[in-house]
């Protein structure tokens, strides 16, 4: 499956392909051909299963984990999304999204740091009761667009799709006194399915 802000790529390509090689520019076709079949590979949408655990924080997007930083009561988990993983980005937890914070900035590379404070990003904002987890979708230096298909008051489902960062990116999650995080540098997580942080028993969360 793909999600459909890939067909404004892919339909172009696809009738590119077919006008070369009715044509017999067959180099042109290839071309065009094999462009539309990574546009297909890029925004690919693959079943996740989400962990059924109420306790489970998943991560908000595939990719390698390349920080983890405590900062007071807060943890945030830095993932990098290289141009070959899935781009959609998920819900870490079920809850209602309380803010969305667009914020225009940079195109650095992701896996560079400062990307986390200087780079265009979408900050989310996502609370169950007491638990307040917030997310942030950040561009890179081929990402040049951040897509978010929710808005404030939206409720959402753990591992529920969010939206998604174009051609290689950054996620950055910021886990709450009340959860600690379970994945450490260097490992790989997949949105949706893979646990990246606990919450501790004595949060109260809504009534599911």
């Amino acid at each position: 499956m793909i999600v459909k802000d890939a067909f404004p790529f892919l339909i172009p390509l696809l009738a590119a392909s077919v006008a070369a090689f009715l044509l017999a520019w067959n180099v042109a076709g290839f071309i065009c051909l094999g462009l539309a079949l990574f546009v297909a590979f890029f925004f690919r949408n693959p079943h996740r299963v989400v962990p059924a655990d109420s306790s489970a924080i998943v991560s908000p997007a595939d990719g390698r984990v390349v920080k983890i930083e405590r900062t007071g009561n807060v943890t945030k988990i830095s993932i990098f999304l290289s141009i070959f993983n899935v781009h959609v980005n998920r819900s870490p937890i079920r809850g209602r999204i309380e803010a969305i914070d667009y914020k225009p900035g940079r195109f650095q590379a992701a896996f560079n740091h400062a990307a986390s404070t200087e780079n265009e990003r979408n900050v989310i904002l996502v609370a169950d009761g007491d638990l307040k987890v917030v997310f942030t979708q950040i561009a890179g230096v081929v990402a040049r667009r951040i897509v978010c298909w929710k808005k404030v008051g939206d409720s959402v489902g753990k591992g529920e799709l969010v939206g998604l960062i174009r051609f290689g990116s950054r996620v950055d999650v910021l886990l709450p006194a009340a959860a600690e995080a379970t994945v450490e540098k260097g490992d790989r997580v997949r949105g949706g399915s893979s646990v990246i942080g606990r919450i501790k028993t004595n949060v109260r969360t809504t009534p599911r």
